[in-house]
């Protein structure tokens, strides 16, 4: 009897809460113009530009928005652009299954398209006998993850390939690769809009909330968020309620996602950010290696490893400083600090000559910096992608992407695949 009774006590609560949510709504926003649409991908990065352009490609009408005024101005564009082949990420994980099959179509694709990219191949290297276990460990998740093609060498054969390099141990990943990014989601975009899909710059979702197992998001033109105190109560100046909304935002999905109302915070998982800076080698008029060249794993990253651009460029990075205290307005313009200090090279050089030990005093300069969206912080062990729909927070058509960072562009036509699979038919 008392289970009985305070079962029907807890849906009369939740009736009453409900009743008194929409009475609220309709005070606060009820002259708000109120539009509905069918697909709406909140953030034009690569991640969201592939799921828009896998939508349109199923014939949805697609409407993506974008705080900033153009594509790809956040995480997509300060990155290293390497293919990954899947070597790091645990077996079974989503980063290991959407890595895989994402270089698989990403490869495919470029070949297609006539994207710049190149199969230079990687060596993750040991630079002293007491690593050689983790370069094993690595082997053996590579091999567990259908990563094709690896193999352990001596450090003698890995420096007779790479006469620059110092290791004792190397293991040879011949199908990683290198992408010109910037041409990549060019090529998405241009899709996405023949085939029907809107992008909407400088526009900005700030909020809004759940009812009637509908979401409605609050929409606003980011110039007004210029001027808005930290974690202001934002009002928009449109509500749209799209029948599949995509919170694929990158930096901001989080903090978007707190400021649902209606949504169960439960579900969402702590945040971080990492930011990674990059230096380039000047003073070297040939570069002195041909293939990417990394080292073991760090905590918050990959380490400092070796990059080279299409043009032969090098760079070295990034890597990790941890960031405190982003509120949301900062989070949804990418006002994130960029500066590289030239003074942290001093910490760049030890690290690299571990295994460039030839890197001569001065011929590091600041490059660029990203930032790493995180779902695991300092001493925390690595959190896998989230991609989140009815079956976890109970809210249909709502898609959370959270912790979409490295291997995301590897895995970004993988990701747009499986969200429209299993939300977008």
């Amino acid at each position: 009897m008392l289970h009985c009774a305070l079962r029907k006590l807890k849906r009369t609560q939740e009736v009453v809460e409900k009743i008194s949510r929409a009475n609220l709504f309709s005070t606060l926003f009820g002259k708000v113009p109120k539009e509905t649409a069918d697909c709406v991908v909140i953030g034009a990065g690569v991640v969201g530009i592939a799921v828009a352009r896998e939508l349109a490609l199923e014939g949805r009408d697609v409407l993506v928005i974008e705080a900033a005024s153009s594509f790809g101005s956040g995480t997509s564009s300060r990155n290293s652009e390497v293919i990954h082949a899947g070597i790091y990420y645990p077996k079974n994980s989503l980063k290991a299954m959407l890595c895989v099959r994402g270089r698989e179509l990403l490869y495919k694709y470029c070949l297609d398209h006539g994207i710049p990219h190149k199969q230079i191949g990687k060596l993750i290297v040991a630079t002293k006998n007491t690593e050689i276990s983790k370069l094993m460990a690595l082997l053996e998740r590579g091999k567990e993850n259908g990563v094709e093609g690896l193999e352990m060498i001596e450090g003698s054969q890995a420096m007779r390939m790479e006469p620059e390099l110092h290791c004792v141990k190397a293991l040879l990943s011949p199908c990683s690769g290198i992408v010109d990014s910037h041409s990549l989601m060019l090529s998405f975009l241009g899709e996405a809009e023949t085939h029907g899909a809107t992008f909407s710059y400088n526009t900005a979702v700030i909020g809004g909330y759940v009812e009637d197992d509908k979401v409605y998001l609050h929409v606003t033109d980011s110039k007004e968020l210029e001027n808005c105190a930290e974690n202001a109560h934002l009002q928009p100046q449109l509500i749209l309620v799209p029948k599949l909304v995509i919170n694929c935002v990158g930096l901001s999905a989080l903090s978007l996602a707190r400021r649902l109302c209606g949504l169960d915070h439960r579900v969402i998982p702590s945040s971080y950010y990492a930011r990674g800076c990059y230096f380039t080698l000047s003073k070297t008029r040939i570069p002195p290696f041909k293939r990417l060249i990394y080292p073991i794993p760090e905590e918050g990253g990959l380490g400092v490893h070796v990059t080279l651009d299409l043009d032969g460029h090098v760079k070295f990075g990034p890597d990790v400083q941890w960031i405190y205290r982003i509120d949301d307005i900062s989070s949804f313009l990418n006002k994130f600090d960029y500066t590289v200090e030239k003074s942290r090279a001093e910490k760049f050089y030890p690290e690299i000559r571990r295994y460039y030990p030839n890197l001569k005093d001065g011929s590091l300069e600041p490059g660029y910096a990203g930032i790493r969206s995180k779902l695991s912080g300092p001493s925390q062990p690595p959190v896998d992608f989230i991609i989140q729909g009815k079956d976890i927070h109970g809210v249909a058509g709502l898609v959370n992407l959270f912790g979409i960072e490295s291997p995301g562009l590897t895995s970004s036509m993988a990701i747009a695949e499986h969200i429209v699979s299993r939300f977008g038919k």
